[in-house]
């Protein structure tokens, strides 16, 4: 893939289990751990906002 990123850097805090359990998938996988939560939240449903 040979796109330009419009780059948005975000810190996200997790607990040792849940940072473990990244590690371990991506090491399991071969993959990079920002290229993990990337698709996990481009497969976020997107739903319509609420009517107020």
């Amino acid at each position: 893939m040979n796109k330009k990123w419009a780059v948005k850097r975000i810190t996200v805090n997790l607990a040792s289990n849940e940072a473990n359990k990244l590690e371990k998938y991506c090491d399991q996988t071969g993959r990079a751990a920002t290229d993990v939560i990337r698709e996990l939240i481009r497969a976020l449903p997107m739903t319509r906002p609420e009517q107020h």
